[in-house]
């Protein structure tokens, strides 16, 4: 007779390993559609650094993996499909930020057809680099603080859901939208596109709606979070906002 307990591991890991399927197949669609957007709609101008940034996505990718499929399986689960509790409202504005990379790229791309080709790799767009991947690594460190850390709003009540308040949610509320959002800004300067600039401002205005809805529902519906926000008092910006 099978152990009760040894059958709900079996069924727990093999929803597990689902889950990270589900994800990574979601992750490499995402790549390819970047890829895409990136070289269709350059043409012939595409260049190096569109080379460059779509490596660096991939690479993103690659390194979430890494970093979450040991420590945060269930974390990848959460982000990979869509669960009972998500608010409809937040439904577009997590397209929008999730693949503002695509629009990004877009923009770039339809800039280099139009206009002119941007310039090869520079020392400019190596630094753009480095600051998208400290982008990343704060957005990681968030992930790894909040084990509730889920790609659209919702309270996780089957997962008994709680507060973070350790790593970099000691400084500010929202620390992965701080991340999500170095990473938007730098990408402009890694594809040495003004379009994409104004993109990024718009994904900018965006994040910042986003979070303004996403922290009144957690102060309005989260156990213990207006406690929280008490005491770290900033959403995205320390001594700003």
């Amino acid at each position: 007779m099978n152990d009760p307990e040894s059958v709900e591991q079996v069924a727990r890991a093999s929803s597990q390993r689902r889950g990270i399927v589900r994800w990574a197949v979601k992750q490499t669609v995402f790549v390819l559609i970047l890829a895409a957007v990136l070289f269709l709609s350059a043409g012939g101008a595409a260049g190096a650094r569109d080379w460059l940034f779509l490596g660096l996505v991939a690479a993103i990718q690659v390194l979430t993996a890494l970093v979450l499929i040991p420590r945060s399986p269930e974390l990848l689960i959460e982000r990979s499909q869509l669960k009972e509790g998500v608010k409809t409202w937040d439904i577009g504005l997590a397209v929008l930020m999730g693949y503002s990379p695509v629009f990004l790229a877009l923009a770039a791309g339809l800039e280099a057809r139009l206009t002119a080709p941007p310039a090869g790799i520079n020392a400019g767009a190596l630094v753009a680099v480095l600051v998208a991947i400290l982008g990343t690594l704060l957005t990681l460190w968030a992930m790894l603080a909040n084990p509730f850390f889920s790609g659209i709003v919702r309270i996780q009540q089957e997962r008994g859901h709680t507060v973070a308040s350790s790593g970099p949610y000691q400084y500010v509320r929202h620390p992965g939208y701080v991340g999500m959002l170095i990473f938007t800004l730098a990408t402009p300067l890694i594809l040495d596109s003004l379009w994409a600039v104004g993109v990024a401002a718009l994904i900018t205005v965006v994040t910042a709606v986003r979070t303004a809805l996403e922290d009144r529902t957690l102060q309005n519906e989260l156990a213990g979070y207006a406690e929280y926000a008490t005491r770290v008092r900033f959403c995205l910006l320390p001594g700003i906002w």
